[in-house]
């Protein structure tokens, strides 16, 4: 394990069932890493298994094999004196609904020591919280500032959220990532979101889930840095190559236009080998990606070779 990993996790797994009958895997061998003071944002589509993945970390559910390290302790050992140094909101918060705001507040700081009355005064201006009404009578974007706001007073290390911005509306959501973005000083924030758009604006590494699996988990400029949208037009028909490198995804040929997306792209290098594939190309184009944009053409290329694989099986059969 790496030491300046505030979470690392280690072929992880999860599975469900009842003893003797098939046990369903729901988180399949993952790696993982989260450096310190990153903004970590797990992405998917609901149904990945992020939730899943936050529970484990998190000491919720235990793992069925591999293991997980946080704040460098083994995760199957985090109870209350590790909790105190971790913060964590999710998007179905269960809260004390009959207390009012102010009344939740006392009765939360009881729990830590480091608690930060100042910072809890900030918290309470910059979100604007009504301290004299019910929870139960709150907004949903009022009610998880609240959660936030109990979840930052006492400065956590770590701040573990889950979907916490799902719902909301855009006025609270830039209102809780600044809250964030403030905070992301002095804390580590791993964050789960099926928003890419909104993600992108401020997370330093991403990790991106699909099925159970962790398809990929690097820095944001790293993995923006190397996939890339190429239209390549030809000086007739568009041909493609019998074969064609793992780096292209999604290939398409249209009349004299050929477009694919690069997930290895490193500039002048990259044109070169293109250049050796269609000698004959008049233009080369490549256009940068949004997380969005990736995200689907990663997901769109699995769902490809998933059916090629099943194809090639049936013929084989």
């Amino acid at each position: 394990m790496n030491p300046d990993s505030i979470i690392q996790t280690e072929d992880l797994s999860m599975s469900f069932g009842l003893p003797g009958l098939r046990k369903t895997e729901v988180l399949h061998g993952i790696d993982m890493a989260v450096p310190e003071g990153a903004i970590y944002a797990l992405v998917g589509a609901n149904g990945a298994g992020k939730t899943t993945l936050i529970k484990a970390l998190m000491n919720i559910l235990q793992p069925s094999g591999g293991n997980a390290q946080v704040l460098g302790f083994d995760s199957r050992t985090l109870a209350a004196e590790r909790f105190c140094e971790i913060g964590y909101v999710s998007e179905n918060q269960e809260m004390p609904d009959a207390m009012t705001v102010g009344a939740m507040l006392d009765y939360t700081r009881a729990f830590y020591p480091q608690w930060d009355r100042a910072l809890e005064s900030d918290l309470i201006r910059q979100f604007d919280l009504p301290l004299n009404r019910k929870l139960k009578h709150l907004s949903r974007g009022m009610r998880m500032k609240a959660a936030f706001a109990s979840s930052m007073a006492y400065r956590p290390k770590l701040m573990v959220l889950d979907e916490p911005l799902a719902g909301l509306d855009p006025l609270v959501r830039d209102e809780l990532i600044e809250g964030i973005l403030e905070r992301a000083q002095e804390t580590t924030v791993f964050i789960s979101s099926h928003d890419m758009a909104e993600i992108e604006s401020f997370a330093s590494h991403v990790g991106f889930m699909e099925d159970g699996w962790l398809v990929f988990s690097e820095e944001m400029s790293t993995l923006t840095d190397r996939f890339r949208e190429i239209n390549i037009t030809q000086s007739g028909p568009a041909l493609l190559p019998a074969a064609m490198p793992r780096e292209w995804l999604l290939v398409e040929a249209s009349d004299s236009v050929i477009r694919l997306v690069h997930s290895a792209y490193t500039g002048d290098a990259t044109e070169r080998d293109l250049r050796q594939h269609f000698p004959t190309a008049r233009n080369f184009d490549a256009q940068p990606m949004s997380l969005r944009a990736i995200f689907l053409a990663m997901a769109k290329s699995r769902r490809q070779h998933r059916r090629a694989q099943g194809t090639q099986k049936e013929v084989g059969a």
